[in-house]
Formats: structure tokens, sequence, C-alpha cells
């Protein structure tokens, strides 16, 4: 299969042979067409797996063949994301395949002067790419009307419930008009997932690449069994054996990040970290540093873990397992992207046991052990029918060293109860966005 096959006009064509863009992913070879045709979609696919484009180019073929203008304050297209990473990611993304044409992408996140793009929007947008929290901000303002938008796309749909968009997406929905072509794609299918769906959707036809919560293929799990009072020498250790390739790792909280990339860089690893409370200006500088090889080391809450692609990532470190169990396949697929291979590695202290347990459940197998002891009796359930994973090719000599023994932690040997249930939906991430 190739591009050409899937209807596409000649100009997209073009743009994405500048780019050595010939061979559809299998999502965008099941979406494109169905799109195309005016369909609403309903993708679920790994990340990585090219899913801009899977909705990107049938709404640029659209907009292209119709030529109109916009009125004011309008956009003809919205794309929404959770993050401002994935936003900016989405809309370079665009402007690449639509460079030398007429249609105008706009770019609205937090972090951002409000004014400035207030001013922006005056004069209408073709395709305006926005976070949900942004946007409400603007349609608050009288700012941005979205009675003439025909084309809509909720990326990354599973993550904006977790960061708590919920009540917004509900308050756009009813901003938009009935008569409209709705694209939702997301790696993973939570239970609410079901009713985000039916508010936006028409008729929808799903279709599923790969199970949600499969892992990608190429990357090699493993966890490694330590006390939280060893995790930053455990996770030095690690790092110390790749210095010359980029590592992402990942933390719970803000403050966790900033402390633990103190510890990195008074190791002598060039280092940065990432997260909601750090300004556009700095989560962009660092992204770039990161993806220019100026820093190995990047640290970075999961606010600001899809929106990472850079096909470079050799390796992801869970410094702390996510309270939400499918961040973790999100987690580890900022590496083994664009056909690479990657590795993860999990630091899972005996208070975490709960969480990995319900990683394991999510993503259908046990993750091989390359350090410390499992804790007796926390084995996972009977991995799911088709589930499979590559476990810790890779990453046994590197991960030993001081986190071998019995992990430490709880004194009474028993994971605390209540951690696998915990969850952060709060509303209050929405400006973090």
């Amino acid at each position: 299969m190739t591009f050409e096959k899937l209807g596409l006009r000649p100009a997209l064509l073009a743009r994405l042979a500048e780019q050595n863009l010939t061979t559809p992913t299998p999502i965008q070879t099941r979406a494109i067409p169905e799109a195309l045709q005016g369909r609403d979609v309903l993708g679920l696919a790994q990340t990585g797996t090219g899913k801009t484009l899977a909705f990107g180019l049938p709404i640029a073929d659209a907009l292209l063949a119709q030529a109109a203008k916009c009125e004011p304050k309008s956009t003809r297209a919205l794309i929404l994301a959770p993050t401002r990473e994935l936003a900016k990611q989405i809309t370079d993304n665009l402007q690449a395949i639509l460079k030398n044409a007429h249609l105008r992408v706009g770019l609205v996140v937090g972090g951002a002067s409000i004014n400035a793009q207030t001013q922006r929007l005056l004069r209408g947008t073709h395709i305006l790419v926005a976070t949900p929290g942004r946007l409400i901000d603007l349609l608050d303002r009288n700012a941005i009307n979205l009675a003439k938008t025909e084309y809509l796309v909720l990326d990354e749909a599973d993550q904006m419930l977790d960061l708590g968009f919920i009540h917004a997406l509900r308050k756009i929905a009813t901003l938009l008009p009935k008569q409209r072509q709705t694209l939702l794609f997301s790696a993973t299918m939570p239970k609410l997932m079901d009713e985000i769906a039916a508010s936006f959707l028409t008729d929808p036809l799903r279709i599923e690449v790969t199970p949600p919560g499969k892992t990608a293929d190429k990357v090699d799990q493993s966890v490694v069994f330590v006390s939280p009072a060893m995790k930053p020498n455990a996770l030095i250790d690690l790092l110390d054996e790749h210095r010359e390739e980029l590592a992402l790792v990942f933390t719970r909280t803000k403050y966790g990040a900033d402390k633990l990339a103190k510890k990195i860089d008074q190791a002598g690893f060039a280092v940065s970290a990432i997260h909601g409370n750090k300004s556009q200006g700095q989560r962009n500088r660092a992204l770039s540093e990161f993806k220019e090889g100026k820093i190995r080391v990047l640290v970075a809450t999961d606010v600001a873990a899809r929106g990472i692609d850079i096909p470079d990532v050799r390796h992801v470190y869970n410094f702390e397992l996510p309270n939400v169990a499918d961040n973790y396949v999100h987690r580890i697929g900022r590496t083994a992207r664009a056909g690479k291979d990657g590795r993860a590695v999990s630091l899972c202290s005996e208070e975490e046991m709960g969480e990995l347990l319900d990683i394991e459940k999510v993503i259908g197998q046990q993750i091989e052990t390359a350090g410390g002891t499992r804790p007796a009796g926390r084995s996972a359930a009977k991995p799911k029918s088709g589930g499979r994973g590559r476990g810790g090719r890779g990453g046994g000599a590197q991960a030993q060293g001081k986190p071998q023994g019995k992990p430490q932690g709880n004194a009474a040997g028993k994971p605390k109860a209540g951690n696998r249930n915990r969850r952060r939906r709060s509303g209050g991430q929405r400006n973090a966005a």
C-alpha cells in the first residue's frame, strides 16, 4: 500500500514525498479512506503509529478541495489534544504537509499569551489545534466561535479524561454543529471513553489496529525491585550504562521531577525537566535540546508524556510507576518509535506493587524481573489471550548492582492498600496543559 492508492490530492502526496513518507502505517491505511468518505472514525492504535496523519491528511484534503475562506473568529476544523507538547507536535506536522497551501493552521495552548492568541484568531483559522483548557478560556472571552466547525478531532482522548477535561469536553460538544465529521483517536480505551464516543460521534467506524493496552512490540520491558531510598542510585547506575544514548525518565509529581533532575545533574549527566509548572518556553527549549542531543536525560511527568515524539529515545525509565495503569503504555511508547528498538525499565518499591499488578493486567503479561526480588505471592494474573511481550532482554546485567536483594520500604511486607485505586483526574490540572 502507498499513499497514492488512498485517494489523496497530488499536493499532499508531493508534501509527503518531500518528507520521504511513501508507505502509510496500518492505522493510516484503514482510517484515511473512511475519513475521506466523510465517516466518523473511532481509531485505536499504539502511540507512535502515525495517528496525526491518519486524521490530518483527510481533513487537509477536504479543506483544500473546498478552497473556502474562514469567517472571523471561526475555525473550519478543530483538533483537541491533552498537552501543549502534543498540540505543538500536531501543528508542526500539519504545517509540514500544508507547506505553500492557503490553509492557516493555528495553535492555542496554555502557557502562552492569551491576548496574542485572541488577536491571531480574529481573521479566522482553517485548522485550529488546541488544548481544552485554553480553548474554554478563549470561548469564555468570545474570541472563537465553533458554529462553523465542520471537522472535529479528539486526539489521545483517554488522557484528556485522566487530566480532568471531561467537563470541558462536554461544554465544547454543546457549541459544535451537529452536522460535522468527528474523528477520535486513542491508544487505550477506558470505560469513560464510551460516554465520550456517544457524545461526539455519529455511527462511527471502529478501527482497532492493536488491542487497547498493547505495548509496542520492539520495547524490551523489565522491572527492578528496589526500596524508595535506593531508587536514585539505582537509576543513576542504569543511566551510566548508556551515557551516550537518550533516556526519558518519568516521575509522578512536578516537585519530584525537579528534585530527581538535580540528583542526576550532580551525577554528571546533562539533564533537564519538563512538567506543568514550567513555562512553555522552558518546555520547548528542553525538548529541543533533548532532541538535538545537547542533554541526554529528560525527566518528565505524565502531563508531558504524550507529544514527545523523538525517534532517538532509546531508554524509558519509570522512576515511579504511574497511578493510572494505562499511562504506562503511553510512557514506554516514547521509545521504539519510527521502527527502532527501545528499552523500558521500571523501578518498583514494595509500596507500588498494587500499581505494578494493575499495569501487568492492562498489558496482559508479567514484566520480567531484572533486579531485586518480586515479593512472594505478588505475581500478575494470567496474561490475556494474545498478550505477549519481549520481556527484559538487554535489561539484565545493567539493572543489577545496587537494586539487588529483597526490596525494602514497607516494613509490614505488604503493599499499602488503595494504591491501585488512586486516580488523579482533578480538573485542577487543566491549566497545566
